[in-house]
């Protein structure tokens, strides 16, 4: 399991104190170029990750060959939060990306292992949250309703009216659970009856919120 929560969080506000503190003080910060790998699947869990700028996306590869998206993390968020020895997932810069990174041996030698194995024991709530979450859109949400939950989550992000997406439709559907042709289709749709509109294929707008909120709830 893949652990990751915003740093900001108020349920996690104390333990996440402390880990903000290891970062600022202990934390070095890399620069990855897209699509460059950050850790690999079933690599050692020895570094704990904050992404400063860019989105990071967590993608596993099953046995069969199949890739399943994890996630996508942006500025602020903490990933790599491992509850075994081994990143389950492997994390991948979506975008050109700027991340701190910090040795978990080092956060624990800075923080002590009290609020070290708290901020654990918090992320993992916070990812059992998400996970849940992501498992109710598989299994209850038709693939019109996936789309337009994902759509107003990368909506909710941003401010200006306008929303980018860093990631292409593959990435979409292999987070939604659908095929690329399905996503395409339904963005179509969603698109042809005035709730969202594309100026391009990475950047929209949503026209009709309550009809997309209506989707998503």
């Amino acid at each position: 399991m893949t652990l990751a929560y915003p740093m900001s969080d108020p349920r996690t506000a104390r333990p996440a104190n402390a880990l903000t503190d290891a970062f600022d003080r202990l934390g070095m910060r890399m620069n990855f170029s897209r699509e460059s790998e950050i850790y690999a699947q079933d690599e050692d869990a020895e570094m704990f990750y904050r992404v400063v700028s860019g989105v990071v996306r967590t993608t596993r590869v099953t046995l069969d060959g199949r890739r399943q998206v994890g996630d996508f993390y942006y500025p602020g968020d903490l990933f790599g939060l491992e509850s075994g020895p081994e990143h389950r997932f492997a994390a991948e810069a979506l975008t050109d990306c700027e991340i701190m990174v910090v040795r978990r041996a080092a956060v624990r030698a800075f923080a002590g292992d009290a609020e070290l194995d708290r901020a654990m024991l918090d992320a993992t709530h916070q990812e059992m949250e998400r996970l849940q979450e992501h498992v109710v859109m598989l299994g209850r949400k038709s693939a019109r309703e996936r789309v337009a939950s994902f759509l107003m989550s990368i909506a909710q992000r941003q401010s200006d009216g306008h929303a980018d997406l860093p990631m292409g439709r593959q990435d979409m559907a292999d987070y939604l659970g659908l095929t690329i042709e399905t996503v395409s289709r339904m963005l179509t749709q969603l698109q042809g009856e005035s709730i969202v509109e594309f100026p391009s294929s990475r950047r929209f707008q949503v026209r009709k919120w309550t009809a997309l909120e209506a989707l998503a709830a």
